[in-house]
């Protein structure tokens, strides 16, 4: 056997046991349902149930929510990675280190660590009672949800775009300048377009999680808001609609093919992936 194909075959399991079997499994039980006698019957009624208004609405609330969340790690996150394109390698690293160190503590502690900051006896609220002002209701709003939202995957859109300004071929900026071009025109014009692989994949690494987290919305925003992944968790822990679960997983994992496919026709060269 060919030495390549040896050292292939444990990743091949690892694929096929860790992503191709719940592949399998969730599609199994989206398309069935147990009949009479505990038979397993084939069915698109859980598939139909998942489009009806109801959940729909759980999923378009949680498409805006991530939406407005991916915007706002955009908006700062873009000129974040090109000021850090333009730094010096050694202050550039140190910069980069300090955004992806959050990172290393455990998700959920971080969250927990907000939930305590922004509570009504926390921090935040005790240094405004200080100043003269009224306590501000922070926690178990949509605000405490994107901020969370933001806070925790932030790092996700920064490092993808500064790895595209880091191989970017700075001579195409220089010539636009040497035409006559401004800095707007420059930006529009050359740096957008040159950034756009970065773009997408930061924008894929932020809407997907953002879109299908449950831990920030029960933290932050309590039980006053449902996304979709309180909803998936839902059907599966407690009320233990296994198909009907798997059928909502399988609506998200249409969005994530989408995105995929989105990635790949924008960033072609896989440069917005390189970081991570």
């Amino acid at each position: 056997m060919n030495s390549r194909k040896v050292f292939a075959l444990p990743y091949v399991a690892w694929i096929a046991i860790f992503t191709v079997a719940p592949l399998i499994l969730i599609l199994l039980y989206a398309f069935t349902d147990t009949g009479s006698g505990g038979v397993m019957v084939l069915t698109a009624e859980n598939l139909a149930r998942a489009f009806s208004p109801l959940y729909m609405t759980v999923f378009w609330r949680s498409v805006l929510m991530a939406l407005i969340a991916t915007v706002v790690c955009l908006l700062l996150g873009y000129p974040v990675a090109y000021m850090l394109s333009r730094m010096k390698p050694n202050r550039a690293a140190i910069l980069s280190i300090l955004f992806i160190l959050p990172m290393w503590m455990n998700f959920l502690l971080r969250t927990y660590a907000w939930r305590a900051l922004l509570d009504n006896a926390g921090i935040i609220n005790q240094g405004l009672m200080a100043l003269g002002f009224e306590p501000v209701q922070f926690l178990y709003t949509e605000g405490a949800i994107i901020f969370g939202l933001v806070y925790n995957f932030l790092p996700f859109m920064i490092l993808p775009i500064y790895s595209v300004f880091q191989k970017m071929d700075t001579s195409c900026i220089q010539a636009a300048q040497d035409l006559g071009a401004n800095k707007w025109q420059t930006f529009w014009r050359v740096t957008l377009p040159l950034s756009k692989g970065g773009i997408v994949s930061g924008v894929t690494m932020v809407f997907m999680p953002a879109m299908t987290t449950f831990v920030i919305t029960r933290l932050l925003g309590g039980s006053h808001f449902m996304m979709y992944g309180d909803l998936i968790e839902m059907e599966f822990l407690l009320m233990s609609e296994w198909n009907f679960g798997s059928a909502l997983a399988v609506v998200m994992l249409i969005l994530t093919i989408l995105f995929m496919w989105l990635m790949r026709k924008y960033d072609k060269e896989g440069e917005g992936g390189a970081l991570l």
